[in-house]
């Protein structure tokens, strides 16, 4: 394992010293108290491996489409076979292959891009003046660039330091503590906000899920992440907030892109709006009025929906002599009372 990891270590720096050569190469200096070049290397750095995981992201999306998609089914089968646990997952298994839906690709990406991270984060943390000689050209680093990553900043504060970094290394860095808690505590804050955002865009445009156990891992996602990321980013170094901040700017553009191309599937919510709750209230009303008189009276109901759809109200109504018509309104059997002879009918007191 821990090979694996240094070839990734490795990987990752031979893609940041390429990009800086590159920058430096043009011109890219130092303006504004910031390494422009290093900078931008690492921002580079997060555009190469997100084209490169391009094609995994979309296979991601179908498989979550697919996903979706497959829900009703997966429910009835759920009804199919309560009880039976073996049987209900080897249904399931035969439903995702013959429709082609693999639940573990939607977690492909998060699987690769989480090596990567670390790997960032073990590069910077690594930049440090006090490293021994040996330890400077470790994953094809030379010592000059190894010094020159190292002095490296970010409007005064170096990349390197984080805001948990210790006075002895903020001393060797030649930075201040409040120089890089401001620093760090704006890209942190950044860092949280655009993690919602990301979380939320994604949500959002696919729909929230109705199963309670997926909903509760979306809620995680959007709310969860973002607030953990406040203690976590303390420890992160600078440069691989900028890292962080860089991927989640490229994840937006990336999902608005996908998700237009891709749209995902009409969600249909058999719950009313707030709004549409009065309105369908206040049409029903009518049809139930008129059911309920129908009921009581024992009619077909026909008289109750004429009176409900005329024109006008009781008090206005008038009879063939021109004198108002008295309303009358239909009312039960008390309880207790003896059933009606239909022959005879019900005699109306006058």
């Amino acid at each position: 394992m821990s090979q694996i990891m240094a070839l990734i270590y490795t990987a990752i720096s031979w893609i940041m010293l390429e990009w800086h050569s590159l920058w430096h190469a043009i011109g890219v200096g130092e303006w504004i108290n910031t390494n422009w070049d290093w900078v931008l290397a690492i921002v580079f750095l997060v555009l190469t491996v997100r084209v490169l995981l391009f094609p995994v992201v979309v296979k991601q999306i179908k498989s979550t489409r697919a996903m979706q998609a497959l829900q009703p089914q997966i429910k009835a089968l759920q009804e199919k076979y309560k009880g039976d646990k073996a049987g209900l997952q080897q249904a399931q298994m035969e439903l995702m292959r013959k429709e082609k839906a693999n639940p573990l690709m939607g977690c492909l990406p998060l699987l690769i891009q989480g090596p990567i991270f670390i790997a960032v984060f073990h590069v910077l943390r690594h930049l440090k003046p006090t490293q021994p000689e040996a330890n400077k050209g470790l994953y094809g680093w030379t010592i000059t660039q190894f010094d020159k990553a190292a002095d490296a900043k970010l409007f005064g504060a170096p990349i390197a330091a984080s805001i948990k970094s210790s006075t002895a290394d903020l001393a060797a860095l030649g930075a201040s503590r409040t120089n890089v808690t401001i620093v760090a505590g704006n890209l942190i804050a950044v860092m949280i906000v655009t993690t919602y955002m990301t979380s939320r865009q994604m949500i959002l445009r696919t729909g929230r899920a109705t199963d309670p156990t997926q909903r509760m891992m979306q809620n995680m996602m959007m709310y969860f992440i973002p607030v953990s990321l406040l203690v976590s980013g303390s420890i992160f170094p600078i440069g691989a907030v900028i890292y962080y901040v860089t991927t989640n700017f490229f994840s937006l553009g990336q999902q608005f892109y996908v998700l237009r191309k891709f749209p995902p599937p009409p969600v249909t919510d058999t719950a009313p709006s707030f709004g549409n709750l009065f309105n369908r209230n206040k049409d029903a009303a009518p049809a139930k009025t008129a059911a309920g008189i129908s009921a009581r009276t024992g009619g077909s109901g026909k008289t109750a929906t004429k009176a409900a759809a005329g024109k006008g109200s009781a008090k206005d109504a008038k009879n063939k002599n021109g004198q108002p018509a008295v309303e009358v309104r239909a009312v039960g059997p008390k309880v207790g009372a003896k059933p009606i002879n239909p022959k005879k009918g019900n005699p109306t007191k006058r």
